[in-house]
């Protein structure tokens, strides 16, 4: 039986997913400066922070919410009226 959750962002999104589009936006070396735990900072992969993050909810929560807040940037970046001004070729 599946509950609907309409009010919780991360529903339906993996921890996998999230790691990985964190990855992306920020690389690991922004990632460990905004989320202090070192398999973001020393060797760093995602099976290995996705293990970590799996047993230590205060560290997961801490990425859940960096998530939140990138998804957040993103939606002002678009939206912003700077971004559909076309920048001059260089």
């Amino acid at each position: 039986m599946s509950q609907e959750q309409p009010n919780n962002p991360l529903h339906g999104i993996t921890l996998e997913a999230i790691v990985n589009s964190l990855v992306a936006y920020y690389g690991w070396g922004e990632l460990g400066i905004h989320v202090k735990i070192r398999c973001f900072n020393s060797n760093p992969s995602v099976k290995s922070s996705l293990q970590f993050l799996r047993k230590t909810p205060w560290a997961r929560s801490k990425v859940e919410n960096l998530y939140l807040e990138m998804l957040e940037e993103k939606e002002r970046k678009n939206n912003s009226p700077w971004s559909t001004i076309k920048q001059p070729d260089s």
